[in-house]
């Protein structure tokens, strides 16, 4: 942004300022909404506990029948931090300023913790305070109906503007130490240049900043009473402590901190940022459930820990972000790792960095277009036919010996006209059925009988007979074949990888 030149301003349903008349009620100020409906605080703070559990990864928290004191408690205990920097953070994805992008950060503060607290929770050498542990841009598409978290590596070594090259953890820190003043002075430079950063590696122009620090962090856990999580196999990490035992458990408090925070056994950075989303994602479940909502004491807890463990940017109004966000559910927020990355090493130091840096742009890009459900393809009518009308020929390509007459005995004893055929290819890799056109009935009555196998017409084969060829893949007749194996990546390369919040499926 030129000197002079004014900041982009933010959609009307995105502004915070857009579409409001003051109006006084009861020595507090009344809005309205879009639609020219009166917004009174009392429906201000109903969504309200929701934008504040919005910013901390809590995006959809709705309440109910809070009334004025709660409101008053929510506003006056935020604190706040000028983050946004007037210049070097631009939209160069052209979303001309419908979307809305937050930078959510957990900073390595032990600010609040007893010496007692910091021993119990592991928190470790305080050199690196300045650091920003964990870092996730929140995107928010112009109509409010998802939001996509993206994670951040701290080890992604990216270009830091006025600092040259390093860790993108260490941006903070570096506009931290090279600012003067106080110390909310400084704060505000590491904020500000860490948005830099993460603006010329996305693409992005970053709108909303919000910062929690350890201590929000295990307080909110343990007031929702925990957060489940499901682990695919037990955790033994004798640096830190961390026992977990496989299976669905909840954890809060130093547990939570120990998983999300565990990076001994794991293969990579990327691991770690998993491990975050699927705690988030229990928590936003805990936030939604009927328990919680109906728990007034439990929301009033929850608005005070955020005010007091929570830095927002001076102009982020979370009752009107909520108010966008207010029919979002659990299914529709999606948590991403970036793709493409891969294992590097920078003076000594183990590093990650984007093999392709295009493509990290065309994925920051896709964030603000819509996601198509793909269409349901509607199949052809088949006609039913029974086994006795169909003649198969078996061929064995598994390479395991008499698969062929084994797989044609077990299908002449369901009925099929079978035989085997002779020999495939060696060490075929996929089952498959292949038919004349016209029998697509007569394949689908073998399809029936090896599910998963692939069905494909082809006129060179004889009109009347269905050929079934055995692939590595295939079990038995009456069984389904083996789901093909992932594909693997390049040595030291790391896929991007995506769920939902509704997903309970473990982690590994």
């Amino acid at each position: 942004m030129e000197p002079g030149e004014s900041a982009r301003p933010l959609p009307p349903r995105l502004d915070p300022r857009a579409g409001k008349t003051p109006r006084t009620l009861g020595g507090a100020t009344a809005s309205r909404s879009a639609g020219g409906e009166q917004v009174s605080p009392t429906r201000r703070l109903a969504v309200g506990v929701r934008a504040l559990a919005a910013v901390l990864s809590v995006l959809v928290l709705a309440g109910s029948g809070w009334g004025w004191y709660l409101a008053k408690v929510a506003e006056a205990s935020l604190s706040r931090t000028d983050a946004i920097p007037t210049d070097g953070n631009v939209d160069a994805q052209g979303n001309g300023g419908e979307a809305m992008n937050l930078l959510l950060v957990g900073r390595d503060s032990r600010a609040g913790l007893t010496p007692e607290q910091q021993a119990e929770y592991v928190t470790g050498d305080t050199s690196g305070l300045l650091n920003t542990d964990t870092m996730m841009l929140v995107h928010v598409p112009a109509d409010g109906s998802a939001a996509s978290f993206v994670s951040l590596p701290r080890d992604l070594y990216v270009p830091i503007p006025g600092s040259g090259e390093g860790k993108l953890n260490s941006a903070y820190g570096g506009g931290y130490n090279a600012a003067e003043g106080e110390d909310a002075e400084r704060d505000a430079a590491g904020a500000q240049a860490l948005i830099r950063t993460v603006s010329q590696l996305s693409g992005l122009q970053i709108d909303h900043y919000a910062e929690i620090n350890l201590l929000g962090f295990i307080n909110l856990s343990t007031i929702v009473g925990g957060v489940e999580v499901n682990i695919c196999e037990a955790v033994d990490d004798t640096v830190t402590g961390a026992h977990f035992d496989a299976g669905p458990q909840t954890l809060s408090g130093s547990q939570a901190l120990l998983f999300v925070r565990q990076r001994h056994g794991l293969p990579s950075e990327l691991d770690r940022q998993r491990r975050q989303q699927v705690y988030i994602a229990g928590m936003l479940r805990n936030l939604l459930s009927k328990d919680l909502l109906l728990d007034l004491s439990k929301q009033q807890q929850i608005v005070k820990q955020v005010g007091s463990s929570v830095t927002f940017d001076d102009d982020l109004d979370v009752f009107e972000l909520a108010a966008q966000l207010q029919s979002v559910q659990p299914s529709d927020i999606s948590f991403q790792t970036l793709p493409g990355l891969k294992d590097d090493t920078v003076d000594g130091a183990a590093v990650l960095v984007p093999s392709d840096a295009d493509a990290l742009k065309e994925f920051f890009a896709s964030l603000s277009q819509p996601k198509e459900e793909p269409a349901a393809e509607t199949p052809a009518p088949v006609d039913l036919v029974a086994p006795s009308e169909v003649t198969v020929s078996v061929l064995n390509g598994s390479g395991v010996t008499g698969a062929a007459a084994t797989a044609a005995t077990a299908l002449g004893t369901a009925g099929f006209v079978a035989s085997s055929g002779g020999n495939a290819p060696a060490n075929t890799e996929l089952t498959t059925i292949t038919h004349a056109p016209g029998d697509e009935g007569k394949a689908a009555a073998l399809a029936a009988q090896v599910p998963g196998a692939a069905v494909t017409a082809d006129a060179a084969v004889l009109a009347g007979t269905v050929q079934l060829t055995l692939g590595k893949d295939f079990n038995a007749v009456g069984q389904a074949v083996d789901a093909p194996p992932p594909v693997p990546a390049e040595p030291g390369t790391y896929a991007t990888s995506e769920r939902t919040a509704d997903d309970t499926s473990c982690i590994a």
